[in-house]
């Protein structure tokens, strides 16, 4: 049996499924996920992220992190976590640009939250040589100073769709064709307390889209952080309010029919940063003003990183480095689409690269 044979099964069983239950199936099903069984990143997968791009990303982010600790007193333990870690390239990168700051090495205690039993080997691979720790649940994280990094992790988190149709919304949901093939329809009018507040910017047939699986992630982040100090970083593609049908099908780096295949292809919304950042701010955790990726990362340096780097280089390589940086800042590339939102503690300030 195929995951469009069980999708396709449970709908004729139970009828249509939300769009996020059909993303939970779609990317986490236990035997034919998508984050389950492959290595989705790199010019073999579906799709590449920053840190895959160029080692100057989780450079800077492991700098800005540890300069952010200086700045909280350098507590010792602390949690140097990450959401999602893809094949560990992140962290190693900030592992290897932090192996030179005064004590903190010595203080962190490496934790990795990650789903996929594939790329938690390339995890292990990436970081051989550091003591690292896998969860399953944030909640699984010490009790202790947190300083964690999210990129690329919330976009993948399951969404509910809504259609406005007057005063009350009809949730988009994934059913069956006649001819027995998976298709999108629309649920009946219905009121949603969670979306009161999107009737006053949002018109007839403009859709929404709400992840409630990002909420408690954030409001437990934010506790953490409220109560024993540190700050999250999270980069990804997104807005500061969510308007309009994003979700999305990569499949061998081109776009795909989110229905087409299920399992076989990487699934993504925007994020709306809007959501986390008051999800945050309601469980203990001040916010930061939402920066573009490309603002954020040339308020760090990446330009004199990138010209310390070329010194070395010339040919393919230079190129290589000249490409990576454009891409990383530029804003008709990653520049703009992605944001980054940092939470730290109230009365503390924002990390580098961002403002308050």
């Amino acid at each position: 049996m195929s995951l469009q044979d069980h999708i396709i099964a449970r709908i004729r069983t139970d009828g249509p499924i939300s769009v996020a239950d059909y993303m939970a199936e779609a990317l986490l099903h236990p035997t034919y996920g998508y984050y389950t069984t492959r290595d989705p990143l790199g010019a073999s997968g579906d799709f590449t992220t920053a840190p895959e791009i160029s080692q100057m990303f989780g450079e800077l982010i492991g700098l800005a992190l540890a300069q952010t600790w200086i700045d909280q007193g350098s507590p010792t333990p602390f949690t140097l976590a990450e959401l999602g870690p893809g094949r560990g390239t992140l962290m190693a990168d900030v592992l290897r640009a932090t192996k030179a700051v005064p004590g903190f090495h010595a203080a962190m205690r490496i934790s990795l939250l990650e789903a996929s039993p594939t790329l938690r080997k390339r995890q292990a691979e990436a970081l051989s040589g550091y003591a690292a720790t896998w969860h399953d649940t944030i909640e699984e994280l010490p009790d202790q100073t947190l300083f964690l990094v999210a990129n690329e992790f919330f976009d993948a988190l399951p969404v509910r769709q809504f259609l406005r149709d007057g005063e009350g919304w009809r949730e988009k949901s994934v059913g069956l064709s006649e001819d027995g093939a998976l298709q999108f329809g629309l649920g009946p009018v219905a009121p949603q307390p969670a979306l009161s507040h999107r009737i006053e910017d949002t018109s007839d047939n403009d859709l929404v889209e709400l992840c409630e699986a990002a909420q408690p992630i954030v409001s437990t982040l934010a506790q953490r952080i409220a109560a024993f100090g540190g700050c999250a970083l999270i980069v990804d593609y997104g807005d500061w309010r969510s308007l309009g049908d994003t979700l999305q099908a990569l499949r061998s780096h081109a776009p795909s029919d989110p229905l087409l295949s299920p399992g076989e292809a990487d699934l993504t919304t925007h994020v709306d940063f809007e959501a986390l950042a008051l999800a945050a701010k309601s469980a203990g955790a001040e916010f930061s003003r939402v920066t573009p990726q490309g603002v954020f990362l040339e308020r760090l340096g990446i330009t004199a990183r990138a010209q310390a780097l070329a010194t070395h280089l010339s040919g393919q390589q230079l190129d290589q480095l000249i490409a990576a940086h454009r891409r990383l800042t530029h804003p008709e590339e990653m520049g703009n689409l992605f944001k980054v939102l940092a939470l730290y503690p109230a009365q503390m300030t924002p990390p580098p690269g961002l403002t308050a």
